[in-house]
């Protein structure tokens, strides 16, 4: 199955499901949108949507999850090191996608939403502490990780709420200090 998941046509077919479903919510509200609305407009047929996807619920999560990955540039962050570029960079990138996000459908599912942002914000920022602490406890780079995407998430929806005005790499940058000292493990007694 691993194999087959590299078949070219295979990844055209989920492209097409998902471009279909993205286009749908552009002019359509989520609760809105049935399975048959997506197999037509990508000419395919049930049984091939859910080959690929469970439901609509899963479709929706994968094509957040990669919308929210390409946001997010993903090759950048997996050498790089929590500082500065790499905070304002990221806060950027989730404040774009939420951004995005209020101009579709999606609105009523924010939890899902939020869920997906902090899933993969706690996967990039693991990453990252792994890297610049290799020798540190793996559990507590875990749990700080897990902090990180809570805060960095909760900042993105006070961002909005305060209505956007200012940019959000100026909402952020007068937390910078405080993000990297606490993750500056070299640093602890």
């Amino acid at each position: 199955m691993t194999e087959t998941k590299m078949d070219p046509r295979i990844l055209r077919t989920r492209k097409l499901i998902m471009d279909s479903f993205i286009e749908l919510s552009s002019k359509k509200e989520f609760k809105d949108i049935t399975i048959k609305d997506i197999t037509t407009e990508a000419m395919i047929n049930r049984a091939t949507f859910y080959y690929h996807f469970e439901d609509i619920y899963d479709l929706l999560e994968k094509v957040l999850s990669e919308v929210l990955l390409v946001n997010l540039n993903c090759d950048f962050y997996k050498c790089d090191h929590l500082n500065e570029e790499a905070f304002v960079s990221i806060f950027i990138a989730i404040t774009n996608f939420q951004k995005s996000l209020s101009n579709r459908c999606h609105r009523g599912y924010e939890d899902t939403i939020g869920r997906i942002i902090r899933e993969q914000l706690e996967v990039i920022f693991y990453k990252m502490l792994l890297k610049q602490n290799k020798m540190e406890d793996d559990e507590a780079l875990k749990i700080t990780a897990v902090i990180l995407s809570w805060g960095i998430y909760g900042a993105s929806v006070e961002w909005k709420r305060n209505g956007m005005k200012v940019p959000p790499e100026e909402f952020i940058k007068s937390t910078i200090p405080y993000l990297i000292s606490g993750t500056d493990f070299g640093s602890k007694i």
